[in-house]
């Protein structure tokens, strides 16, 4: 279920996001891998199995690419905008987003929880908290300010019924 109020759109039409989204979940890729080659920090014992390892690690980078393909779905199904530099059409309130008001962003940390045991690397679940902090602050707050300011009473309603993360 979509809700819509305002359809269409200004320059001045989208939330105040001032990096895209997925930029983030890159960059704590990006600094966990590299630091993992700098300075070694397995996360497992060097005993743990490859197999389990890349199991569990295959099942989160799967979950967490789950959420994101299945959001993204709904917002193709809904007719809105999934970039945050292009306005709002619809509120999403079903689906994943029954649950989560940011199922893309759970997507991402749990794929960063994935490629930490994958990868054997606690430089990746060390990159977890600042990862969900820079999305908290630097995006989910310009999106629900925006969000709120666009569908007023609708959008203030969703966010006493579905909690920010889960």
């Amino acid at each position: 279920m979509t809700l819509g109020t305002r359809t269409g759109g200004t320059s001045d039409d989208r939330p105040d996001v001032p990096i895209h989204p997925p930029l983030f979940l890159l960059f704590a890729l990006a600094a966990g891998f590299l630091l993992n080659a700098l300075w070694p920090l397995a996360l497992l014992p060097g005993d743990a199995s490859p197999l389990l390892r890349f199991a569990l690690g295959g099942g989160l980078l799967g979950l967490g690419l789950a959420f994101v393909g299945i959001a993204g779905l709904q917002f193709r199904r809904a007719g809105t905008n999934i970039r945050t530099s292009h306005p709002a059409l619809n509120l999403l309130i079903s689906g994943l987003y029954r649950f989560s008001r940011n199922p893309i962003y759970m997507g991402f940390l749990v794929f960063v929880a994935g490629a930490a045991v994958a990868g054997n690397t606690l430089w990746l679940v060390i990159a977890l908290p600042p990862l969900a902090l820079a999305l908290r602050y630097a995006v989910i707050a310009r999106e629900e300010r925006y969000l709120e300011a666009k569908f007023g009473d609708t959008y203030r309603r969703y966010k006493r019924q579905v909690r920010r993360w889960l």
